[in-house]
């Protein structure tokens, strides 16, 4: 008997045609961003998950949040539990549309410019769709 090692097949033979909606991973959890960034640790830690995407009160989603960020500000000086994701975030982050190629430097841009492991895909209406992460 002879093992055939079998790879999976590509939806896109041609990279340049490749979409973030073909690279994009589960959404995952998502929280509203008045949640405490304690609380924000402990759903993090139950769905043992390495980010949040994070919603406002219509379910918009305003960014993405990561246990290393949350950790880092839990451990700082100024951090009370009351601090919100929301206070976390500030500015709204930046975002990607699945219809995006691959071949278009914005996704990849953006997140090496700000440092991002992941990036929220969000359809026309700003709902989040999944998440595009950084190869490992």
């Amino acid at each position: 008997m002879t093992l055939v090692q079998m790879q999976p097949r590509s939806t896109n033979a041609n990279p340049v045609h490749r979409t973030v909606d073909d690279a994009m991973e589960a959404a995952g959890p998502q929280v509203c961003d008045d949640m405490t960034v304690e609380v924000a640790l402990a759903v993090m830690a139950s769905a043992r998950a390495g980010h949040l995407l994070v919603c406002d009160e219509d379910g918009l989603c305003t960014g993405l949040v990561t246990q290393a960020q949350l950790t880092a500000v839990r451990d700082g000086a100024a951090y009370t539990d009351h601090v919100r994701l929301r206070d976390v975030l500030g500015d709204r982050q930046p975002f990607t549309s699945p219809l995006t190629t691959m071949a278009e430097p914005e996704p990849e841009h953006a997140m090496r410019y700000r440092r991002l492991d992941a990036l929220p895909v969000v359809d026309e209406q700003g709902s989040a769709l999944g998440v595009l992460a950084l190869a490992r």
